[in-house]
């Protein structure tokens, strides 16, 4: 459930951004918050998203390891 949509302009450029107010609330519990807040807010759930799908992947071998990295 991410329900983030993007706003585009007519030649199909996006413009801006709407979050679902839940995910608003998760960001910034707090109504006065501060653009650096947001700031760090917005990082940290992407790193928790990032952390979230690499505990889902399997690791890969030395091997596999190094034949990706040769790509």
């Amino acid at each position: 459930m991410t329900g983030i949509e993007y706003l585009t302009d007519q030649d199909g450029n996006p413009r801006a951004v709407v979050l679902p107010i839940e995910l608003w609330r998760r960001l910034l519990p707090r109504e006065e918050a501060s653009v650096e807040e947001l700031t760090e807010a917005v990082e940290d759930y992407c790193l928790g998203k990032a952390m979230d799908e690499g505990r889902q992947t399997h690791l890969l071998s030395r091997e596999e390891a190094l034949e990706l990295l040769k790509d």
